[in-house]
């Protein structure tokens, strides 16, 4: 070969090496996931675990919840049966597949019926519940013992236990291909994301989804020859992500325990839609939010069921408004607790009478607010300008949004925990504020008036702190897989741009919701109770097709002496009208049963679980 023949050759070999080294790094690029950012995975790996036919998820990567004692509110693990498809291949035996069936509940027919379906790998699943079974110890051990060919005994993760009860305020994830596209068009664009990748679709799962996604599934395959047939005898593979920061774990202000009397409270009453919110006193964290109808976070739109949460959104309060009015009309000198009244059952405008149809007679205004006498507070809102109504409501955290909020979170966006919260209403327009008919209406808390149950039971708090308003937040702090602090989540307030209302009006107020419980319309519900109590009652008429019903409301705290632990909203819905308020009742099982589990409380220098004596 002459010199031209050596230099063309050289070139050729150095331009193969250049090459080759640019392969090199595109491949090194993807497979470690250069250049990504927060929440981000390489790109190659997560595309070579989603792809896999043959491939079962058993966690899918996305961040869990906790509650405040670090209890599991999603991912609770589990030991799950898991089919992969067999491919006409023999299963095993009829008494292998008895054995099976036996250690699943089920008929060997059944089982054999949906292991001949399989088209892709899958979980067994109860009939009673809607996520992969979870097998005792001696379930899965008489399941490996039957030798199944395909099947496997693996840890699991189900997203939404059975119990506790999947909760509105956790929300759930569906399939949004629109908004996915606008939410993260970048993840989309490098593979990091299918257009069939779960989001939240409410609730915390939602406004948190940003941070929720992890790095991709942990997935377990089968070996399958090229046919895709089951190899037997060589087992299965797992892989995953192996990043020990994720999957993030957030932490809740929600107690279970708290949860679950809530819940049970609710039953007790016979309560098939409403809500209840149990906050805690000392910073209006939220304990406890329970919507019915329950919802079904794998069907959602089921029948009998209903993924609104209903503790944030907004209804007429009725009588429970009156605390604003008062506080309007204190704040304002127009009134005070003994200014007198009389009710001879009908206000004689607007057709606007009280409950009580023969009338309260001559009464002060802490007598006619524990008597929840319409007659006096329609007069003493037709007194007030509307505007300290509205302004009054605003200081105590009416008419707004009052969710723990942030204009910059971690990431430099804005972050609000409870994103469906509804503001409310107090007068739906200035104009509408200054009738006469519509003022009446309002301050006994109908017409336009709209308030939550997260608003109502916040109220109390605000009361209680001399007409300081927080922000009720659900989330303490988000944490990394292996423990580090990615963000702390702080108590806040939720000032009004008016101010607040001074302490001697909260103390004024505080002072007539207790006299709804020793004198008034709640004695007969509560005056008895283990704790004493204080709040105020409300039965709000609806409009429309419901104007045959009513919802019952009660707001209070307790205990009522010494330091108060609990701030409580109760809301019934769609009852008859003309029956009995439930609610003070549902407030008062609530209560007693949130005495009682304060005593099985630890006593600090005890053994776990010692009873107070």
């Amino acid at each position: 070969m002459d010199r031209y023949g050596r230099r063309r050759l050289l070139h050729l070999l150095l331009l193969l090496s250049l090459l080759f080294c640019a392969a090199c790094a595109r491949l090194a690029w993807m497979q470690l996931g250069l250049g990504s950012g927060f929440g981000s995975e390489p790109a190659l790996s997560r595309r070579s675990v989603t792809q896999r036919s043959e491939g079962f998820a058993v966690d899918s990567g996305r961040g869990q919840f906790a509650d405040r004692k670090g209890r599991p509110i999603t991912g609770v693990p589990i030991r799950s049966f898991v089919a992969f498809p067999d491919y006409g291949m023999p299963r095993g035996s009829r008494s292998a597949l008895r054995q099976a069936a036996k250690a699943l509940g089920t008929s060997p027919d059944k089982l054999e019926q949906w292991l001949k379906k399989l088209e892709f790998p899958e979980a067994w699943r109860a009939s009673e519940s809607p996520g992969a079974a979870a097998l005792t110890e001696d379930q899965a051990e008489a399941v490996r013992r039957a030798g199944l060919l395909g099947v496997s005994v693996l840890p699991y993760r189900n997203r939404y236990p059975a119990q506790p009860l999947p909760l509105h305020a956790i929300g759930y994830l569906s399939q949004d291909p629109a908004r996915l596209s606008r939410l993260y068009p970048d993840k989309l664009a490098d593979h990091r994301f299918q257009r069939t990748e779960l989001i939240g679709g409410a609730g915390m799962e939602k406004s948190l989804d940003r941070f929720l996604h992890g790095l991709g599934p942990t997935v377990v395959s089968q070996f399958a020859d090229a046919a895709g047939r089951p190899l037997s005898g060589l087992g299965l593979r797992t892989s995953g992500p192996g990043n020990p920061h994720y999957p993030l774990q957030v932490r809740t202000t929600l107690d279970l325990d708290i949860q679950r009397e809530a819940e049970e409270a609710l039953a007790a009453a016979g309560v098939r839609q409403g809500a209840a919110v149990v906050l805690d006193a000392a910073d209006a964290d939220i304990l406890a939010m329970v919507s019915l109808p329950r919802m079904n976070p794998y069907a959602i739109g089921e029948p009998g069921t209903d993924e609104r949460n209903h503790a944030i959104t907004a209804f007429p309060p009725g009588s429970v408004f009156k605390a604003v009015t008062l506080a309007a009309a204190l704040e304002s000198g127009k009134a005070d607790l003994g200014t007198k009244f009389r009710c001879d059952g009908a206000y004689g405008r607007y057709g606007l009478k009280c409950w009580r149809h023969e009338g309260h007679g001559e009464l002060t205004l802490e007598e006619a607010f524990a008597e929840s006498c319409n007659v006096a507070f329609a007069a003493l809102a037709e007194r007030l300008d509307p505007a300290w109504i509205q302004i009054t409501a605003d200081r105590l955290g009416l008419g707004r949004k009052v969710g723990w909020f942030a204009d910059s979170f971690i990431d430099g966006k804005p972050l609000r925990l409870l994103g469906e919260e509804e503001p409310g209403t107090i007068f739906a327009s200035k104009k509408a504020a200054q009738d006469g008919g519509v003022r009446t209406g309002t301050g006994i808390g109908q017409r336009d008036v709209r308030v939550s149950p997260l608003q109502a039971a916040n109220l109390v708090v605000s009361l209680l702190h001399g007409g300081r308003v927080f922000a009720p937040r659900i989330v303490s702090e988000i944490r990394y897989a292996d423990g580090g602090l990615a963000a702390s989540i702080s108590p806040q307030a939720s000032p009004s741009r008016y101010g607040k209302i001074r302490p001697e009006t909260a103390a004024a107020v505080l002072t007539a919701m207790r006299a709804v419980v020793t004198e008034g319309t709640a004695r007969g519900a509560l005056a008895s109770s283990r704790w004493p109590l204080a709040g105020k009652s409300g039965t709000a008429e609806l409009a429309g097709k419901s104007k045959a019903r009513r919802d019952h409301w009660f707001v209070g705290y307790g205990p009522a002496k010494g330091k108060p632990k609990y701030a409580v909203a109760i809301l019934i819905e769609e009852q008859p009208a003309g029956l009995r308020n439930k609610a003070a009742a549902a407030f008062g099982e609530l209560m007693e049963r949130l005495r009682l589990s304060d005593r099985r409380l630890p006593v600090p220098g005890t053994a776990a679980g010692a009873e107070k004596r």
